[in-house]
């Protein structure tokens, strides 16, 4: 597989079954993509799975090491949705995997009534208005902050595309809590399972997990926190098992 510029390759697994083209000058996947593969309640013999904000396909990639049902994925960015199909090759997954270049916002139209028994997300997190909080780096600032969609939008496109019982999962920041509850009730996903990720047991949240599902009734469950460090600043167990 040829790479490009300062690319390189990655193992997804420590067994080194799967590799992940990567690049420093792009956004690399982080712990958010991993813990969201392992949260989303995949279907294992029928049904169909869409990613949405996809990077370079680390959701997809991790989640077909668990499910053979076929994988949708949308990115915006080229760099990123080149690097992707490499990827998708490179472990040749390419007749379980497709992936998209384009907006995410146009997807119901793309589908029209066909819909997703899953979807899933790890949209960016920052509503930054102001440019003073962006990065220099374009395919940073897009990866992270709402420049070329938003919450909302994410939510919607989500909601569309998800079917009547069906499971939409996301990862994102606790203080978007309240606008991801709000716009989800609004758009038909009642969330169903929420889970909060810390870095040590003395910290806040910096991560959550939330699962909601289309035309669901009113029923939270909260899942016991997840660590990712102990006190002496090593890797919980449940961290361990999650990645290794």
């Amino acid at each position: 597989m040829e790479l490009y510029e300062d690319e390189r390759l990655d193992y997804l697994f420590t067994d080194e079954s799967m590799q992940i083209i990567q690049s420093p000058s792009v956004f690399s996947y982080s712990i958010d993509a991993v813990l969201l593969a392992h949260f989303s309640s995949l279907p294992k013999k029928r049904g169909k799975i869409l990613d949405l904000c996809s990077g370079n396909g680390v959701v997809p990639l991790l989640m077909s090491r668990y499910t053979t049902r076929p994988i949708d994925g949308i990115e915006i960015q080229t760099k990123l949705h080149d690097m992707a199909m490499r990827s998708i090759r490179l472990n040749d997954k390419q007749d379980q995997i497709m992936m998209h270049l384009g907006d995410l916002k146009d997807l119901p139209d793309h589908y029209k009534n066909d819909k997703f028994d899953l979807v899933t997300v790890n949209p960016p997190y920052f509503d930054t208005a102001s440019d003073a909080h962006h990065n220099l780096n374009e395919h940073l600032t897009i990866a992270r902050h709402e420049v070329t969609t938003s919450l909302e939008t994410v939510i919607e496109t989500a909601s569309k595309l998800t079917k009547s019982g069906g499971k939409m999962t996301m990862v994102h920041r606790p203080d978007r809590l309240v606008d991801i509850f709000l716009l989800m009730r609004q758009y038909k996903l009642e969330p169903k399972r929420m889970q909060l990720v810390y870095p040590k047991r003395d910290k806040e949240a910096n991560i959550v997990l939330i699962e909601a599902m289309r035309d669901g009734k009113k029923a939270l469950k909260t899942l016991p926190p997840f660590y990712v460090f102990n006190d002496e600043g090593t890797y919980t167990e449940e961290y361990l098992r999650l990645v290794y």
